[in-house]
């Protein structure tokens, strides 16, 4: 039986002009393999009491507050505004609104408006109730910067817990976030990019310097033995991203070789709020509504909320109940509970009947900006395109 051949296949690489000699150790490595940078070892994050399960990135969650030593304070009856009633509107308003209205469409005439008759106005009364829940929620993670004579104060002390951080909190109700480095926590490591070194393999040249000639496609010639003229004969051009180095500034430490790392304790303040809008049979769309303000009958702010008592419609009560339950299981265990507000608006809307050229239409007037929807205005075609 006659022996198979064995096939060696020996590849060489071109050498590495100019390249320094640990551009030339990198590409066989990881970091020129992956063509990314990769993630920080776990390695390069000390242990830090009181933070053992913050990570890089993706953050270590969000922490829970520590439980209250103070006892909390026990929420107050608010005020209960004893009129109910929305005020009607004029037959003049309705119609100043409704040429308004016409008059900020390009393709309306006012004149349906201006001179339709109107035969039967109806007021509605429609509420809406709003919670807002202010909170403070804390989070950490570790991240790193290039390190240019920074403090480096790492385990000088204990660093201090995360919910023992002053932080400067905005005006209530407002949302805001704040980034503060903890103290004690700062350390100086070698960049994991570039192992230290400031410089990575050019991606474009793949770290030779020079990439093959597009012209002469690598042979050096043209049209037989005429030398190209573009790259001089030598079959590559100088890579244009490294200028000829095969190597270039860390995208990571930018150049210092070092990063500074260290703890990140992310403060945010939110706003979580959330409406109810009772329905109505009006025939307008709830739709509508949110983009419009009413009159604001009922307001009490404190740092923990009784539902609404003796609201006429127990729809809100029942509201309020619901709502307020949500707020107090949704964010007491995430977050640090600052204030709580609840307001009652009356949302006036007013159903208006006309008639123009013999023929019956409709529009509504809503909110306290008389906001107007009249979905089938008779005359909406009095431009042309050209």
């Amino acid at each position: 039986m006659e022996k198979t051949p064995i096939l060696r296949v020996v590849v060489t690489y071109p050498a590495l002009t100019g390249v320094p000699g640990f551009i030339s150790a990198m590409i066989t490595g990881s970091a020129a393999d992956s063509g990314a940078p990769s993630a920080p070892p776990a390695s390069m994050f000390d242990s830090v009491p009181g933070y053992e399960g913050t990570v890089s990135g993706g953050g270590g969650g969000y922490l829970p507050p520590p439980v209250p030593t103070l006892p909390m304070p026990v929420p107050e009856h608010g005020p209960v505004e004893a009129s109910w009633n929305i005020p009607s509107i004029t037959e003049d308003t309705a119609r100043d609104a409704f040429v308004s209205y016409a008059s900020s469409k390009c393709c309306y005439s006012t004149d349906p408006a201006r001179d339709g008759v109107i035969t039967n106005m109806e007021a509605f009364n429609t509420y809406r109730y709003r919670l807002e829940t202010f909170t403070e929620s804390r989070s950490t993670e570790w991240k790193q910067e290039p390190y240019i004579d920074q403090v480096v104060d790492a385990f000088i002390q204990p660093a201090p817990g995360p919910w023992e951080i002053a932080a400067q909190a905005p005006n209530l109700f407002q949302d805001y976030t704040q980034n503060i480095r903890v103290p004690y926590t700062s350390s100086v490591k070698n960049c994991h990019v570039c192992l230290g070194m400031g410089r990575t393999p050019c991606k474009e040249c793949s770290g030779c310097g020079s990439k093959v000639c597009w012209l002469c496609n690598g042979s050096g010639f043209r049209h037989g033995n005429d030398r190209c003229t573009h790259c001089n004969g030598r079959g590559r051009d100088n890579c244009f991203r490294c200028k000829g180095q095969g190597s270039c500034e860390c995208d990571t430490c930018h150049g210092k070789r070092q990063l500074l790392v260290f703890i990140n304790l992310k403060v945010q303040w939110t706003n979580n709020n959330d409406d109810y809008l009772v329905e109505q049979s009006s025939g307008l769309k709830s739709d509508n509504l949110c983009k419009v303000t009413g009159r604001e009958m009922f307001k009490d702010s404190q740092y923990q909320l009784y539902p609404v008592m003796g609201f006429p419609n127990h729809a809100i009560v029942q509201a309020s109940e619901r709502l307020i339950r949500e707020h107090q299981s949704r964010y007491f265990q995430t977050s640090r509970i600052l204030q709580q507000r609840h307001t009652i608006e009356l949302i006036p809307i007013t159903r208006v009947s006309y008639t123009w050229k013999e023929k019956s239409y409709m529009y509504f007037v809503y909110g306290t900006e008389s906001s107007v929807n009249a979905d089938n205005y008779p005359a909406t075609c009095c431009c042309s395109v050209m």
